[in-house]
């Protein structure tokens, strides 16, 4: 289906808010940042937030960003901001124990503190500077688009059932305490979570792109996503397929590749496929820096694509060495991480596959909120 502001390769991104979500490597922050600086180029004011705590906006952007809307450099119109778990966590907790010191005792406030020093708070100090965005505080009043640029799967669900959990949850407890502080009084985080509810339920004040690939996994989990946000009342949802490729030779690997994207595509899941869609193309280059996401706005200023001399590498004989020493120490904990869509799941199950077939007893755990180990592996191993 087209999109009406740019044609298919952009989803279309018309109100007021718009997330754009999805498995980790999908290009989120690409898609987001090139649909923000489209909106800017038509004139519109727009604010481009990251809720990722990974957030490599300043890199895209070229502009060293904050807490608060910093105007991004050379781009009329655009703004930009990082949600820091931390500093909203240290803001928070301030703003809950401020107004006792002086007043308790040192211990009492020392209390406070330590109460308020858990992931608990770091999560609610976080959600409640989203939330306030959401409901529309001073910082979003003066723009006209509000765009999040959100952290994979699994904790952008998190933080958009946050809303009505919270609220829900201020209504029938008005006593006592939580990590949002004294419940008693809090009229203005009812108000605050009920007007983010309200946002999110809202089709045309909000949009939900699905940011996926054409491959079985991320179509598997944005099909998830959309489940999961329709049970929160999330309705406005398109999908935004990245990194479609289309083969300009009869290069094997080239055919395969394309043949392996049309096959996920095929058995797309009918009421995923049933959303209207945009659909960018795999691109030679990457997008980080203005020029690079102009470039791919308008394609026909594009720079030629230079050739790149050829390497002469050595590429390591797979995991079997790494698989050979961890199994030498008898016993151990192996740990994966990285950067989101380098593959730590396909590394880690591997790992556990080849050990367990071994004759090991290997426990494979997750510790990712959109935990698909089990998509990995596809079948039970002993």
């Amino acid at each position: 289906m087209i999109d009406p502001i740019s044609g298919d390769r952009l989803p279309a991104v018309e109100t007021r808010f718009a997330f754009f979500t999805g498995k980790g490597g999908v290009g989120k922050t690409s898609l987001a940042c090139a649909s923000a600086l489209r909106l800017a180029e038509l004139g519109r004011r727009v604010l481009l937030v990251s809720t990722d705590p990974a957030s490599n906006l300043d890199e895209v952007l070229e502009t060293t960003l904050g807490t608060m809307p910093t105007a991004v450099t050379g781009v009329a119109g655009l703004s930009a901001l990082n949600v820091d778990p931390e500093a909203a966590a240290a803001a928070y907790r301030e703003r809950m124990v401020g107004p006792y010191r002086g007043v308790l005792p040192a211990a009492a406030i020392s209390n406070m503190e330590e109460q308020f020093s858990g992931g608990c708070t770091v999560e609610i100090a976080a959600f409640d500077a989203f939330a306030e965005l959401l409901a529309g505080n001073e910082i979003t009043r003066a723009f006209d688009h509000v765009v999040f640029d959100t952290a994979p799967t699994g904790h952008t669900l998190r933080l958009l059932s946050l809303p009505s959990a919270w609220s829900d949850f201020l209504v029938t407890n008005t006593t006592g305490t939580s990590c949002l502080g004294p419940l008693a009084g809090l009229e203005k985080n009812k108000a605050t979570y009920r007007a983010a509810v309200q946002a999110l339920a809202d089709e045309d004040l909000t949009t939900v792109v699905l940011v996926a690939r054409p491959d079985l996994s991320a179509l598997r989990e944005a099909e998830r996503t959309r489940c999961e946000l329709a049970d929160l009342g999330v309705r406005h949802l398109v999908l935004a397929l990245n990194g479609v490729f289309q083969p300009a030779s009869e290069d094997t690997v080239a055919l395969a590749m394309a043949s392996r994207q049309a096959q996920a595509l095929q058995h797309m899941p009918e009421r995923l496929a049933a959303l209207r869609r945009s659909a960018t193309g795999f691109l030679p280059r990457g997008m980080v820096g203005l020029a690079s996401l102009r470039a791919f706005l308008h394609p026909a200023v594009a720079p030629p694509v230079r050739a790149m001399p050829a390497l002469s590498v050595s590429v390591p004989g797979g995991l079997g060495a790494i698989v050979d020493d961890v199994e030498a120490a008898g016993h151990g904990l192996v740990m994966t991480m990285g950067k989101g869509g380098v593959g730590k799941t396909t590394v880690a199950a591997a790992m556990a596959v080849a050990l367990a077939s071994r004759g090991h007893r290997v426990v494979l755990s997750t510790t990712d909120p959109a935990a698909h180990v089990d998509w990995a592996i596809d079948e039970e191993v002993p």
